[in-house]
């Protein structure tokens, strides 16, 4: 008699021992955690046996039944998800019970560009390039975005951004447009009213300015050539312009760049360019708004080491500082 209390006892046992090492971390999780992409619009066995194939759970079975025992098996969440080291089967669960997909940090630095941004976001496996691009010149997302010009160029606050996997390139755009649209205060926009700049106008010079100062000390003296020069009627003559024209970003020109007709050459064509050229940072727009009380008209690179630059008031001494600037450059 006393045998068969013992056999079904030593079967719960059993039991009882299985089910915990199925609810324990794999062997990969134990060791280093793991990444899992969840696919959107599958179903709860599609997740199941995709963490179970990765690894972040022993069995799919188990994952299902706990799911179930909870009643959450048919809301969990798609996404990236980090697995911590040491993750059990209800761990798992509850994080993608929780939605708490990964994050992807994706720096926009001052200056740069939608092109750069667009191989950025491809590099970081966010979104494709030529969706980028496709999407920054989209008639009908620029107009939700209450953007005027043909891109979304000059219009991306320059910051750190957190992206998750699977969003929309028009998201991830947009909440950098945002962005953009908190950092220009009322103040900001009523200023550059005053000096009888649009918002797209200041942007637009803002992000000349930018690409220009290697140095944040010389933004406001460099914003005050550009406004001398605009208000002379003098073409801008700047560089950035037309390596935005040609796509030759942040590389050497030639002379027959400088000739390109297009509407960015500033060499070519007097006043602002259609639009931005890339993001201007808050100093370079404050630099635009408050430039430099000074009269120069022209400046260059002082060396070819050195960041800095000559500025000049007369073309004369400015032919003497580009000559100097070329013999350095010829040592």
């Amino acid at each position: 008699m006393r045998l068969r209390y013992v056999l079904p006892v030593a079967a719960v046992g059993i039991l009882a021992a299985a089910v915990v090492w199925l609810l324990t971390p794999t062997a990969v999780v134990r060791d280093a955690g793991l990444v899992v992409e969840v696919p959107p619009h599958v179903g709860v066995t599609a997740i199941a046996r995709r963490l179970e194939e990765e690894h972040a759970v022993r069995s799919r079975w188990a994952f299902l039944a706990v799911g179930a025992l909870r009643g959450t098996a048919r809301s969990l969440k798609a996404g990236e998800y980090e697995i911590p080291r040491g993750a059990t089967t209800l761990e798992v669960l509850r994080l993608l019970e929780s939605g708490r997909v990964r994050q992807h940090t994706v720096l926009h630095p001052e200056g740069a560009t939608v092109s750069e941004l667009a191989r950025a976001l491809e590099s970081a496996r966010l979104a494709r390039a030529d969706d980028v691009m496709r999407a920054a010149a989209d008639r009908a997302f620029l107009d939700t975005q209450g953007i005027e010009g043909d891109s979304v160029e000059g219009y991306l606050f320059p910051d750190t951004y957190q992206f998750v996997r699977g969003m929309r390139v028009e998201e991830i755009l947009g909440r950098m447009v945002q962005r953009m649209r908190a950092k220009l205060s009322a103040d900001i926009a009523a200023r550059a009213k005053a000096q009888r700049f649009t918002v797209h106008q200041l942007l637009t010079l803002a992000s000349i300015v930018e690409r220009e100062a290697a140095v944040p000390e010389e933004r406001r003296v460099i914003a005050a050539v550009f406004r001398n020069r605009l208000e002379l009627d003098m073409p801008l003559q700047a560089d950035p312009t037309v390596q935005y024209a040609v796509r030759k970003e942040r590389r050497a020109l030639t002379r027959a760049d400088l000739l390109v007709d297009h509407p960015y050459n500033t060499y070519r064509n007097v006043g602002l360019p259609p639009g931005p050229i890339a993001s201007p940072g808050l100093g370079a727009v404050e630099a635009t708004l408050d430039p430099a009380p000074v009269k120069y008209l022209y400046f260059v690179a002082l060396s070819v080491d050195d960041r800095r630059h000559h500025f000049s008031t007369t073309v004369e001494e400015h032919n003497a500082a580009v000559a100097r600037y070329r013999a350095s450059r010829a040592q």
